[in-house]
């Protein structure tokens, strides 16, 4: 079986880094150097993952120092990122009932798309439970 190949557009449009960005992070081995050389030159998914990891460390505020050495084999750090005013995150919003509400930030939570999913469904067989409860004791 073949890996698939990207082109370096494909490959700045699926980790949303620009061509310089991606350029920079080769010269400093955070990133393996393309397949081939000139027009000929392509990406894999090695490529495609050693880019979305050093994206989420940066993201992280990691150092690219640090991020070298974590690219290296060194263990992966767990920064606490401080909120400060005026920064933007993104949350999902999980209306339960009535005054009953729960904010999830999946990224500091360290959630994947399916662990949310799971949280949620557990969530709400939970309060489907406690207000049956509620209903039969009245």
């Amino acid at each position: 079986m073949t890996d698939k190949t990207f082109s370096l557009d494909e490959l700045c449009a699926l980790t949303d880094l620009s061509k310089r960005t991606v350029r920079y992070y080769m010269q400093l081995g955070l990133v393996d150097r393309p397949i081939g050389e000139t027009r000929a030159a392509h990406y894999v998914s090695r490529h495609l993952d050693q880019l979305l990891r050093v994206k989420h460390l940066t993201d992280a505020g990691v150092s690219l120092e640090r991020i070298g050495e974590v690219m290296a084999g060194g263990d992966t750090p767990v920064p606490i990122r401080l909120r400060r005013p005026g920064s933007i995150e993104v949350r999902s919003h999980l209306y339960v009932a009535p005054g009953l509400e729960i904010q999830i930030s999946p990224d500091e939570a360290g959630m994947t798309p399916e662990q949310v999913r799971a949280f949620v469904r557990e969530v709400m067989q939970a309060a489907e439970r406690v207000m049956r409860k509620d209903k039969v004791g009245d």
